[in-house]
């Protein structure tokens, strides 16, 4: 049996007794034979799932924010041994508010946090350092030759006397803006991080150690001191802990979805059911997620709420078809078999298109959007179950309340006996994008949006266009406190490392120093780096002290002998034990994308002109240096991710309507959509970055659901003889309506993320807000408008039925 139409079922099977169940397709008479034993699998997969879930970790690593096959990555990592320390820091500066560092309360107070900080777990405490820590020493030249020591020296007794001693050394130390503050009033504990906790060799929990630096905070922090923590660790500490206001924002879109799709049917079972069904999906992907060895990060943590969406959008579908047949007369089980007929192909192709739309971001070399779009395609392929399969069958035990059936079939009957003449107003306004004229304007309308959207669009930034943490507030606590360092010091948290490797033993050569002495002068007069450091300047600092503090000679001396003295006494950071490996550090004001930009295109160049096989100029290392390779790898991933999408797209919609018309029809919108999406990243000043890339494709796949909905009844009806004021007037009755229902109601539910005290989140709800209204106008007004010219009664009649010979192929 051929599924049916919309206008076969009524009046033809109103008994259950005359409907066969050996009609429909082999997946139909499988499922709905069957339907105990279905509901028994789903049943148990449930609890499966749900006892699965209760292991699901939130976490985070560091390791997985990173392009780790980029050539930038690869080249840090074959010298991460020698470069420990730059990959993920924590920063602590603690400040006096009373006076200067040199005080005896203040140190006392600086030895204990340093104490508490050097046993969280997961510091690397050979690499960690502060005033107060033994590896941060100062050297001098006296009168009896090359002296030095550490900072707080062994007499320390919290007298004047060496106070005054540990003030000279901290001058001697060149940690002024590294450590120490210019003005004296606060100092840096420079913290380190593994990535393992080496006692349980276990990830690194980031939330924990969050936690720890807020404890430490809480007992330090008082009238007299106060403490700023940055880095990548605290970052997502306080992004873990923000998350918890993520699940009330889930409640708040659970309820308002709940609320319209109730004002929708007035129908209490119905909804439940439609509600319950998207959730069980959450649930069977939550479960399934530790099952496969993923743990959730702050960036896919989003993803249930999307499933849930789509699953509410699907859902909503096959209740409004189940319902309406129902106030038809039809017997609940015949409705829901003939519903799961009409409306599984489209789903099936809609939910496809969603997997594929998320299954595209695995294409991008960067581990977290790896995982979001396996999170997701497990979370579709979970709706295909739920929510084409199950709710059907749900849904023809209960049924729906008789007043909610007829009640769904309102407008159609005013409209039936009427004549047409009580056509509600906001149907015959869509209905009018049918005729020639308001299809040619609502089409040019389009057109000039296209033409605005792409202009404002190539202003698109790659990277972070905001200073500090752009994932959170500006007003944050942490944006507050990296705006304190980045004043206070000369040496950011925003540090971009230059690599020399050179051949053993001869990192010290003259002719590599001072190619490194160059590109560093060449790369303090770009906008945005605040100052550099390498072995050449230290050379050069050497030469003034040896010289009684001349600063006449301030110059790198071509006299191997003099800079191998210097050598040995170099920090290890500059260059490494075999003396095989230079390190020129960059100090970033921030790590804007233009910033970013800058400086890689001078050390490429660079690099071009003055490598040679002794020693070669590589990029890069520290913080700054991985979130350069990582705009790098989002940028060549923007185009080539939208390309994947509307290829796969298209090719799902030709499977499904087998009309090249057609897929320009359901496509078109979508694009626009895509393109004022860019445009509003502009305007929202919204660069693409690892948490914006994966919206635009996972707008691209839910967009399409309701394109699919509304043009599959629309292209059958046009088959069956209807004009197309006609065809795409029963659509909007059957699909249309609740594509307008969904669209709001997903539209409000993300919203609500806007008042999100983590930007990143508040962004993707604005941005999903408007992809899911656009997308939603787009269905309803520019596929009428574009099957006016593109989907000729002639042509559509001439082609076969595609949900039939689809139903065939997968039957």
């Amino acid at each position: 049996m051929n599924p049916a139409s919309l206008s076969d079922t009524p009046g033809q099977i109103q008994r259950l007794e005359d409907f066969d169940p050996r009609s429909g397709s082999l997946i139909e008479r499988a499922l709905f034979n069957h339907r105990r034993i279905v509901l028994i699998l789903c049943l148990i997969f449930t609890v499966v799932f749900g006892f699965q879930a209760t292991k699901l970790q939130l976490n985070a690593s560091f390791e997985k924010t990173i392009p780790t096959s980029h050539p930038y990555i690869v080249n840090f990592l074959s010298h991460k041994e020698d470069l420990t320390g730059l990959e993920n820091v924590v920063r602590v500066a603690v400040v006096n508010k009373r006076g200067t560092v040199f005080d005896k309360d203040y140190l006392s107070k600086l030895a204990k946090i340093n104490d508490e900080v050097f046993l969280l777990p997961g510091v690397d405490r050979s690499f960690m350092k502060s005033m107060v820590t033994s590896n941060v020493r100062w050297s001098a030249v006296t009168e009896d030759g090359v002296d030095g020591g550490a900072v707080i020296p062994e007499d320390y007794d919290g007298s004047e006397r060496t106070l005054q001693q540990v003030r000279l050394n901290v001058e001697r130390s060149g940690e002024i803006g590294q450590l120490v503050a210019a003005d004296f009033r606060s100092s840096i504990i420079f913290v380190p991080l593994l990535d393992k906790d080496p006692q349980t060799a276990k990830k690194l929990d980031y939330r924990k150690f969050s936690e720890g630096l807020e404890e430490i905070r809480a007992k330090y922090q008082d009238e007299a001191t106060d403490l700023h923590i940055t880095g990548f660790a605290k970052v997502v500490g306080d992004l873990i802990a923000g998350l918890r206001e993520v699940l009330r924002y889930f409640a708040v879109a659970i309820g308002i979805a709940t609320g319209m799709i109730y004002w929708f049917n007035r129908d209490v079972r119905s909804t439940l059911l439609v509600m319950a069904s998207s959730l069980v999906a959450v649930v069977w992907q939550l479960g399934a997620l530790p099952t496969l060895g993923y743990e959730l990060n702050p960036y896919s943590v989003l993803v249930p709420f999307l499933v849930f969406a789509i699953g509410m959008s699907h859902g909503a579908q096959k209740m409004n078809g189940i319902m309406q047949d129902i106030g038809r007369g039809v017997h609940k089980l015949v409705a829901a078999r003939f519903t799961f007929r009409r409306l599984f192909m489209a789903g099936l192709t809609a939910l496809l298109a969603d997997a594929v739309g998320f299954a595209v971001l695995l294409v991008i070399d960067i581990p977290v959007i790896k995982e979001l779009a396996v999170a997701a395609s497990i979370g579709v392929a979970m709706l295909i179950f739920t929510n084409l399969i199950l709710l059907p069958i749900l849904l023809s035990y209960t049924g729906v309340s008789l007043s909610a059936a007829h009640r769904s079939l309102r407008t159609e009957h005013a409209d039936r006996d009427s004549g047409g003449a009580a056509k509600h107003r906001l149907w015959r306004w869509l209905d009018a994008f049918t005729q020639r004229r308001a299809a040619a304007a609502a089409i040019v309308a389009a057109v000039v949006l296209a033409v605005g959207g792409v202009a404002v669009s190539t202003q698109l930034k790659i990277g972070d266009l905001d200073a500090g943490a752009p994932e959170l507030r500006p007003d944050s606590r942490y944006n507050k406190d990296n705006a304190y360092i980045s004043a206070n010091y000369a040496a950011s948290s925003d540090i971009l490392v230059v690599m020399v490797p050179t051949e053993p033993d001869r990192c010290g050569a003259y002719g590599t120093l001072a190619k490194v002495d160059r590109l560093a002068w060449q790369i303090e007069q770009l906008t945005g780096v605040e100052s550099t450091n390498s072995m050449a300047m230290l050379s050069k600092f050497s030469m003034v002290g040896f010289n009684e503090g001349a600063f006449k000679w301030y110059e790198l001396i071509p006299n191997e002998g003099a800079i191998g003295a210097v050598q040995t006494r170099a920090p290890r950071e500059l260059l490494n034990q075999g003396c095989s490996l230079l390190s020129l550090y960059v100090y970033l004001k921030d790590h804007k994308a233009e910033t970013l930009s800058r400086v890689v295109a001078e050390v490429e160049a660079y690099a071009k002109a003055n490598d040679t096989p002794e020693a070669k100029f590589v990029l890069a290392a520290g913080g700054a240096g991985i979130e350069a390779a990582t705009n790098i790898v989002v940028k060549q991933a923007w185009t080539q991710m939208l390309l994947l999408v509307y290829a796969a797209v298209t090719i799902l919609c030709f499977l499904t309507f087998r009309s090249w018309r057609a897929v320009l029809v359901a496509v078109l919108p979508l694009m626009l959509t895509s393109v004022l999406a860019e445009a509003l990243m502009v305007k929202l000043n919204m660069g693409v970055k690892v948490a914006t890339l994966p919206v635009i494709a996972l707008g691209v796949g839910i967009g399409v659901d309701y394109a699919l909905y509304i043009l599959s009844v629309t292209l059958q009806q046009l088959r069956q003889g209807s004009s197309l004021s006609t065809a795409y007037y029963k659509a909007l009755l059957f699909t249309g309506k609740v594509v307008l229902l969904t669209g709001f109601t997903l539209a409000v539910g993300v919203l609500t993320w806007s008042f999100s005290d983590i930007k990143f989140q508040a962004d993707m709800g604005i941005l999903l807000a408007f992809m899911f209204l656009w997308n939603m106008l787009g269905a309803l007004i520019l596929i009428p408008a574009l099957s006016h010219f593109l989907l000729r009664k002639s042509t559509t009649a001439a082609n076969r039925e595609p949900q039939a010979s689809l139903m065939k192929a997968v039957g």
